[in-house]
């Protein structure tokens, strides 16, 4: 028999590889059938409005700007993404949508809300609200073990950064005498 802890994990797992899932087969049948999940998810992250440096949206992605940058030169010569200078510092390169890239933007985002809206149509209001208030607690938990993570690499940046200096400042010691 399956424990509470076993039936949750499996659950859990099995939703976010299906909508993964989902969210890919959605896209190759669709007018946006060029674009890999992931460069959708790029282009969710640039945003429909303002343009963004490249930093910025690398951040928002969790990787790094060298992996965007060769996402981006994709994303460029699919026509769903502009990239210029920045007019005050040339050394800042900023990054938008072009009208197909807000398009496919719109349609993914609506993709979403039609999934969140067939999961919630079989329930009646009090379920609903139930649900929504398990699902944000589930969110909630879920933020705060990322943010631990990224405390404990940022802990650990900090503590290899200070073991290099504290090595370095021992290399010197030990050339000076």
């Amino acid at each position: 028999m399956h424990s509470d802890i076993e039936e949750m994990s499996e659950s859990l797992v099995r939703i976010f590889e299906n909508v993964l899932l989902t969210e890919e087969k959605s896209l190759s049948r669709g007018y946006f059938s060029d674009l890999s999940l992931a460069e959708m998810h790029t282009l969710t992250a640039i945003g429909p409005y303002e343009a963004k440096t490249m930093s910025q949206t690398a951040q928002s992605l969790g990787i790094t700007t060298g992996t965007l940058t060769v996402s981006i030169d994709r994303l460029v010569k699919k026509g769903y993404v502009i990239r210029r200078r920045d007019d005050r510092d040339k050394r800042i390169v900023r990054i938008s949508l072009t009208k197909n890239g807000k398009l496919a933007c719109r349609m993914h985002s609506k993709f979403h809300r039609v999934l969140a809206k067939r999961i919630l149509e079989p329930y009646g209001e009090e379920d609903r609200d139930k649900l929504l208030v398990l699902v944000k607690q589930i969110d909630v938990h879920v933020a705060e073990l990322l943010a631990r993570y990224e405390g404990a690499e940022a802990e650990e940046k900090i503590r290899s950064t200070a073991k290099e200096i504290a090595d370095n400042n021992n290399l010197k010691d030990k050339k000076e005498n």
